[in-house]
């Protein structure tokens, strides 16, 4: 472990971030660069005393789950976060660990779809990071749940009301294509034990997904045709494509009007009236 260099390397990450990068109140009279030590702490769930002496270089080891909360609370790259763990002494996590945030490059494109084009950042196993306002409009709040509620997934397999969004006809074939695709994502993980502790709460939980998890079928999902039937705007015929961030392994899932289907229209409508979380109707 280099004490110095993983200290050093914290610091500069902490300085370059401003709080409202991560969703803090500036407040008055801020006389250090960056985030404080004790807010980094807070974003990370521990101690102030404990986040200074690793930065400081005169504290222990951090254990990876450690390193892993320090990582998301600075909002650091792949390539950062393995950085951090190399050289706090640890292996480098598995490619396809959760980095626990939005990547910032796909938010970048998130809010400039806002506007116009429905659009949500997943990680690889369909966990929900970020939506746009008219993404909320449109699907309902994804993001900032407890438990597996934030999986599109698991909303996807457990709850008729979402469901019945989706035209009838779609959904058997939406669910095939979700679940090979998930299927990749598990096997992409190794043994990860985030994945599969999704993968058993949805065999306890769904009969659609054992018996279409038992057919052991494997497809990356790339471009799908989707029907959505909204209660305030109507018909809604859309192309979904998802575009995938190599440095992070997100997906940015996109929610494109049909052409000659009038469902840019009624988009439009849509965003005029607002981001008013949807409720299916019972």
């Amino acid at each position: 472990m280099d004490r110095s260099a993983l200290g050093d390397f914290l610091r500069s990450r902490r300085e370059r971030l401003r709080p409202e990068d991560v969703g803090l109140v500036p407040g008055p009279r801020r006389r250090t660069p960056g985030l404080r030590r004790d807010e980094v702490a807070l974003l990370a769930a521990m101690s102030t005393d404990y986040y200074e002496r690793i930065e400081q270089a005169r504290g222990p080891q951090p254990s990876p789950s450690m390193l892993g909360a320090i990582a998301r609370a600075l909002r650091l790259t792949r390539d950062e976060r393995d950085h951090v763990y190399l050289l706090a002494g640890h292996a480098a996590p598995a490619a396809y660990v959760s980095l626990g945030y939005a990547d910032p490059g796909l938010m970048t494109i998130l809010d400039a779809l806002a506007p116009t084009v429905p659009a949500m950042i997943t990680d690889d196993l369909e966990g929900v990071l970020a939506q746009n306002p008219l993404n909320v409009a449109l699907l309902g709040r994804l993001t900032d749940l407890g438990g597996f509620e934030p999986s599109f997934l698991w909303h996807w397999f457990t709850n008729d009301r979402y469901r019945r969004l989706y035209a009838e006809n779609d959904r058997e074939q939406l669910s095939r294509g979700y679940v090979a695709d998930f299927r990749a994502a598990v096997a992409r993980r190794g043994t990860d034990t985030e994945s599969k502790a999704l993968v058993e709460a949805l065999l306890g939980a769904s009969e659609e997904f054992r018996e279409l998890w038992a057919l052991q079928e494997v497809a990356v999902k790339r471009t799908t045709r989707k029907v959505l039937n909204h209660d305030r705007v109507g018909r809604l015929d859309l192309e979904c494509d998802v575009v995938v961030s190599p440095p992070s392994g997100q997906h940015l899932v996109l929610f494109r009007a049909r052409p000659g289907t009038g469902t840019a229209e009624r988009l439009a409508m849509l965003a005029v009236l607002g981001t008013q979380e949807f409720a299916p109707a019972e």
